[in-house]
């Protein structure tokens, strides 16, 4: 099968981002154009350290507690502000000091400001000169070209601007596969999403949809009315209900884009998994920090997504001073971690695809240290990839979903697509521009995300199981994700596996972790509809659940275990977690509590539609 990749190759460029510290040597993404205008309209957010840290990380627990009065309390925003948000003096200190450069504070919010003024007043206060740029969608974007300075006053009370960035470190977890033909194909798919429905034994329709409950879907780009019709109206079915959310304006749809192409596979994957949930698309104007945690801040702020899906990440190692000129950013991950943990704290659940790239996530620093060839000279290799696992996902406050190859019954004249095995086997891949910086990297590998953070350490609710780690290890579970993609040294292995998309008036097959995290975010939907309110972090309830299960001696299942793979770096085991898999694919009725209920049938039936 011929195959096309539409991953969004995007610059390692995040590497710097506008936090006041020198600039890295990483590639830019993008390039200046003109001058910004003195008088031209900016806009940003200051973000302050929360107070009480520590009471928090306690209510967080206790809110996963059966039993604590505290148990499933969740927050409100203003709650949350009032307890745990950056102290009063402190904000009125950094509208003291940004008020004297013509910059006003519009809003305040539970990580810090909102500001907005002029490019002459962000120079001023900072020190810096903003140019214009075209991003690739042809959209324009204000970036720095020199190192800023922050005042001091404010760089004493920890406040961070992450915004102006003219670098892009994260990437999307999707490979778009060649068209495919128009009903079911094979015992491997291409899947479609009430095939999947049935082979995890999620709840009839009947019973559950997902009604009542919100899923937000965070990507660079808008989408099509039409590929969401033509998705469900294959399968005879009504879309859900989709409303966007641009932040700073968003990004347009573009046939031609992987984001684009993610968007809609997040929707029609969660709308499949939980038709009768309300989607919000939470459209953000490209993949860098500054971008997504202004999306990821919206959502929490507002409080209306009950579960939160992101299928894109960057390799850990890219916050680290090796990849930066010496200086350590990783704390920009601390200002992700400190809107996830408000979001728990109201019970919001956070989900991300743990990535495509095995255990091998991380290119050398020689990848964007080493100037590349330039045309007509072809790219060079510069060095293999190295062990490594991406954020968001390695959060602890986050979920991470990996995948496998699935295996149904397959029989020509019926639909019916029933669970007979997976693996998770990975295929090694032929050297690759993995960020578009114009070198090569060999030794990669496709394959269900997973490792050992480097920055996170060992969270409480995996000491339930035995990980073989004292840091935050990754995934936590997983679903069908597929295998074999472009670039796949050949043959691939047998019995790899793909799902369907409809993406620009066409139908594809695709695979990647892409598939595996809004579906889990729809079987989440379907769980709080029947459990009647929120989730919050569920990581303690898979680690309770895979726990009971090995206590249990099998005799009680939640996880499919003992499935065979590799993912170029690590082995799955017979049982137990492994970092490939984590504690393995959901039996969907049980996982959610509700191994009563009747199960999703065959496809195209009235408890499958």
């Amino acid at each position: 099968m011929s195959l096309l990749n539409l991953t969004r190759r995007v610059s390692l460029g995040a590497l710097y981002l506008f936090c006041f510290h020198a600039i890295s040597p990483a590639a830019q993404t993008l390039t200046p154009a003109s001058k910004a205008a003195a008088q031209q309209e900016v806009e940003f957010n200051v973000y302050l350290p929360l107070q009480n840290t520590g009471q928090l990380d306690q209510l967080l627990q206790a809110q996963r507690t059966p039993g604590s009065p505290n148990y499933r309390n969740w927050l409100t925003p203003e709650q949350f502000r009032t307890r745990f948000g950056p102290k009063q003096q402190d904000l009125d200190k950094v509208t003291q000091i940004l008020s004297g450069s013509g910059l006003a504070v519009t809003s305040t919010h539970s990580q810090g400001v909102h500001v907005m003024g002029t490019v002459r007043g962000v120079e001023s206060a900072f020190g810096t000169s903003l140019w214009n740029a075209n991003t690739s969608k042809g959209t324009k974007a204000l970036i720095t070209t020199q190192a800023p300075t922050m005042p001091a006053e404010l760089t004493q009370m920890g406040a961070q601007v992450i915004h102006f960035s003219p670098f892009v470190r994260n990437h999307t977890h999707a490979k778009k596969l060649a068209a495919i033909p128009g009903n079911r194909y094979s015992n491997v798919g291409p899947y479609w999403y009430n095939d999947l429905k049935q082979a995890y034994d999620f709840p009839s329709y009947k019973k559950l949809t997902g009604a009542g409950t919100t899923i937000a879907i965070v990507m660079s780009s808008g989408y099509l009315k039409s590929d969401i019709r033509a998705y469900f109206g294959h399968e005879g079915f009504t879309p859900p209900k989709i409303t966007e959310e641009t932040i700073f304006g968003g990004a347009p749809y573009d046939p031609n884009s992987g984001a684009s192409f993610e968007a809609a596979l997040d929707l029609q994957q969660a709308g499949g998994m939980a038709p009768g949930a309300h989607l919000i698309l939470c459209n953000v104007p490209d993949l860098s920090d500054q971008s997504i945690i202004a999306g990821y801040l919206t959502l929490v702020e507002e409080n209306k997504a009950d579960i939160v899906s992101s299928s894109f990440g960057a390799a850990e190692g890219f916050y680290t001073a090796d990849y930066n000129g010496g200086i350590d950013q990783s704390f920009i991950l601390q200002i992700y971690e400190a809107i996830f943990k408000q979001g728990n704290a109201q019970g919001m659940t956070f989900v991300a695809s743990s990535g495509d790239s095995g255990g091998l996530s991380l290119p050398p620093v020689s990848y964007i240290t080493t100037p590349p060839q330039l045309p007509p000279l072809e790219p060079i290799i510069v060095g293999n990839f190295l062990p490594g696992v991406e954020f968001p996902a390695t959060s602890p406050s986050v979920t991470a979903v990996g995948g496998t190859n699935l295996v149904t019954t397959y029989m020509p004249s019926v639909l019916t697509s029933k669970y007979v095995r997976e693996n998770a086997y990975g295929d090694p891949e032929e050297p690759s521009d993995p960020y578009g910086i114009g070198n090569l990297v060999a030794g990669g590998y496709w394959g269900s995300g997973g490792g050992d953070s480097i920055f996170f350490k060992k969270p409480l609710y995996q000491s339930f199981v035995k990980t073989g780690s004292e840091s935050r290890a990754v995934p936590d579970v997983s679903l069908q994700m597929g295998g074999c993609p472009v670039g796949a040294t050949e043959p691939c292995g047998p019995d790899r596996s793909a799902a369907v998309a409809a993406f620009a008036g066409g139908l594809w097959g695709v695979v990647g972790t892409s598939v595996s995290a809004p579906g889990f975010a729809g079987l989440l939907a379907l769980e709080e509809e029947n459990l009647g309110g929120r989730l919050g972090n569920v990581n303690y309830q898979i680690y309770t659940l895979a726990a009971t299960q090995e206590n249990s001696g099998g005799s009680l299942k939640f996880f499919h275990q003992g499935i065979p793979g590799f993912n170029g770096y690590f082995h799955t085991t017979a049982s137990g977690y492994n970092r490939v898999l984590g504690n393995g694919t959901v039996y969907g009725r049980a996982f959610i509590l509700a191994p009563s209920l009747p199960p999703a049938g065959t496809p195209q039936t009235g408890s499958n539609p």
